[in-house]
């Protein structure tokens, strides 16, 4: 199993960040929400972002804190994602929140963010 977070899989491309919000479906675990849609790129299973609200957290290093547990939580738990998709998609994380939960909350919140995304993408893509 590859645990890594190489450079591919950052979502950078501010085409696809615009694509996101314009044309993205949600799925959301309190405090958690993930954005995603559909993308064209064949170089990798998904491009993945974080956010954290300047709103809820005033200090850069406490929304700093949360992105890099934000992303670890995902390096660690992406093969839930990669093991079921079929094509490849952009996804941003949202941390939403003034709590500060801890690692161990976030990480099962990420896990179950995870498996309500493969549910939701295999209802949309059955036949109607």
């Amino acid at each position: 199993m590859d645990f890594s977070y190489p450079k591919a899989e950052k979502l950078k491309s501010r085409k696809t960040i615009d694509l996101l919000f314009s044309e993205g479906k949600s799925v959301s675990k309190y405090p958690l929400r993930m954005v995603y849609v559909a993308t064209d790129e064949e170089n990798t299973k998904t491009t993945f972002g974080v956010s954290v609200s300047k709103k809820n957290f005033k200090k850069a290093v406490d929304r700093n804190y949360f992105k890099r547990v934000l992303r670890e939580c995902y390096r660690l738990n992406k093969h839930i994602i990669h093991d079921n998709l079929q094509k490849p998609y952009a996804i941003m994380f949202f941390y939403q929140t003034k709590e500060r939960l801890s690692y161990q909350e976030i990480n099962e919140k990420t896990i179950a963010i995870f498996e309500k995304f493969i549910r939701q993408i295999n209802e949309e893509n059955l036949p109607k």
